[in-house]
């Protein structure tokens, strides 16, 4: 269980030494395997290890092999290339190939892993939550998902059977950056269009537009996608786009928080430590939240919108003013984590508790939730909790009054 705010020690952190791992997803022709080899000729003064999770052969210019070592034929291999960086396929044990690249831990600095188009990008991030051996040893980075500017409606339009949500669909919602590649193909309206789709699905992430996947390293590489520390950082970026924001039918942000824009640099974190131990489960009836809109002002009308995607997967933010009592916001996290863990993909937050002078910090994915305090609050910085939420068939406005219930009232006596 996470420290409560009562008992964690918000003295310094030491660094974390762990090996950072970004994971690259996207649809089949997004662009990674061009983005991947962008990476490796890049200048950027990082010693790469690049898991490729992809069918057939690695699909890295030959130019750059100078060393090929097959761990077992035809399944996987490990390639040095000339520029100091690994390259590995796997087919089948992915943990398994990172705990022998932990091995060889003297051979580089960070990890990044492609995975075949069609994959769910859930299981690789819990795999650094709940697989210890490469918990101790690595740091999931960030995800970072392509997105094919001229064909990623088709993909997100595709129906599954049985209500399931297309991979399209989870690969945007679960990114904490996301390139809207192939922009010289399309049109400045399709493109406007895809942006606002692609914010209502995930109003956390950020989107840079780019022609043959090229993006600054720094957009890939050091994205502190799930470093609690930089949580706040991520919500206040938020907060300042939410004017322009787009609308996208579900979050409602009307007002502060939403959706940093497409073309900026800020990432979303997401942490996973509940603040203050409401990640385990309990169960209760205000836990019943839905995330979905958020904001009370749900009732915005999203400028261009007249063509409704009702995608099942949307993204939620709420905002309120006040401090929150911790026992309640313990509870009803808890208890929605509990009943909803399955369909909420990511969440995150920034949270006032009564009687505590820090902020507190948390994020989850799925049942995995995390958190711990922050800085401390500022004099006369006004009190505001914020917590984003992502998933599939989200109710706003049940989680923004489940949320709401858990502030203060006037007339409440301060938590013991």
């Amino acid at each position: 269980m996470a420290d409560t705010p009562s008992s964690a020690d918000a003295s310094a952190v030491e660094p974390d030494m762990r090996i950072p791992v970004t994971v690259i997803t996207g649809w089949l022709g997004s662009g990674k395997t061009t983005l991947l080899n962008h990476l490796l000729k890049a200048d950027h003064g990082h010693r790469l290890a690049v898991i490729e999770n992809e069918f057939g052969e690695v699909d890295v210019d030959s130019e750059l092999v100078s060393i090929r070592e097959d761990l077992e034929p035809g399944q996987e291999q490990i390639m040095m290339l000339n520029n100091g960086c690994l390259c590995c396929t796997v087919r089948d044990d992915l943990v398994d190939m990172l705990n022998r690249l932990i091995e060889r831990r003297d051979q580089f600095d960070r990890i990044v892993i492609e995975t075949t188009g069609l994959a769910n990008p859930a299981p690789i991030i819990q795999t650094f939550f709940i697989e210890e051996s490469v918990a101790i040893n690595m740091k999931l980075d960030g995800l970072v998902t392509l997105v094919d500017a001229k064909h990623v409606e088709q993909h997100l339009n595709e129906k599954k059977q049985g209500g399931a949500v297309n991979e399209a669909l989870e690969q945007v919602a679960y990114a904490d950056r996301i390139v809207l590649n192939k922009t010289d193909l399309v049109s400045p309206e399709d493109i406007e269009r895809v942006t606002e789709r692609l914010k209502g699905i995930n109003g956390m992430a950020t989107i840079l537009k780019a022609t043959r996947a090229q993006v600054p390293t720094d957009y890939v590489l050091g994205v502190g996608g799930f470093d609690l520390e930089r949580i706040d950082a991520d919500l206040l970026v938020e907060k300042e786009d939410d004017h322009h924001h787009h609308g996208d039918d579900h979050h409602n942000h009307d007002e502060h928080d939403h959706h940093h824009s497409h073309d900026e640099d800020h990432h979303h974190d997401q942490g996973d430590d509940h603040h203050q131990s409401h990640a385990h489960a309990h169960s209760d009836e205000s836990g019943h939240s839905s995330p979905e809109d958020g904001h009370a002002g749900h009732k915005r009308k999203h400028h261009h919108h007249d063509h409704h995607h009702d995608d099942s997967v949307t993204s939620v933010s709420v905002v309120l003013d006040g401090e929150m009592d911790i026992n309640k916001i313990n509870f009803w996290l808890g208890a929605l984590v509990e009943m909803r863990s399955e369909d909420l993909y990511r969440m995150k937050g920034v949270l006032a508790i009564q009687g505590f002078d820090r902020r507190f910090v948390c994020q989850g994915v799925h049942m995995l939730f995390e958190g711990m305090p922050d800085r401390p609050w500022k004099e006369g910085e006004k009190r505001t909790s914020k917590m984003v939420f992502i998933g599939k068939d989200l109710d706003g406005a049940l989680l923004k009054e489940g949320f709401e219930a858990c502030r203060v009232k006037p007339d409440d006596a301060p938590a013991s």
